[in-house]
């Protein structure tokens, strides 16, 4: 009994060059599924994988970049802040000692000057390598951007003195430069 490709062959409704590229594809499909998948499942899984996995790579890339646009704008304000509220300052003749980090600076500002940084009432900044000095509301402004600007901000609190402390009766002075 011939296979019903050559009785099609046979009576004309079949040419030889279709038949061949059905042959092909029956036995693409026979290994296919031999290997336990179908081959138009794979391929779509595979297209709907790529488009995610691209489209979370591009969401991730769009975050990095917002991001960076952010802190650009961040610290463009707080060098805006700065440079505003900064208070001229004549140069005095007390060192006045403050740390930045782990290095201990000094600048020299004069008697008021001093008595506002102790009190709380001015706060230094750094901007690039210089330190300026700013009122105590703009330099919480800025604290709230990037606390690592704001050098320093004295909180000036009264505390309650204990009746039974020997060292009661002697004050700390404010003027006290380490």
């Amino acid at each position: 009994m011939a296979s019903l490709q050559d009785q099609l062959l046979n009576a004309g409704l079949v040419d030889k060059k279709k038949a061949k590229q059905l042959k092909q594809e029956l036995r693409k499909e026979a290994k296919v599924r031999q290997k336990g998948q179908t081959p138009l499942d794979d391929s779509k899984e595979q297209v709907k994988r790529n488009l995610l996995e691209k489209t979370e790579r591009d969401r991730q890339l769009n975050k990095q970049q917002h991001e960076v646009v952010e802190k650009k704008a961040i610290k463009a304000q707080i060098s805006q802040l700065i440079k505003m509220n900064r208070i001229k300052r004549e140069r005095g003749d007390i060192a006045y000692q403050f740390t930045d980090g782990t290095r201990i600076k000094k600048i020299y500002v004069t008697e008021q000057l001093q008595k506002d940084l102790v009190n709380g009432r001015l706060a230094i900044a750094k901007l690039g390598n210089d330190f300026e000095l700013l009122p105590s509301a703009a330099a919480e402004k800025i604290r709230q951007r990037d606390p690592q600007i704001i050098v320093l901000l004295n909180t000036y609190e009264v505390m309650d003195v204990d009746e039974e402390d020997p060292y009661a009766e002697y004050q700390i002075p404010d003027d006290l430069m380490w």
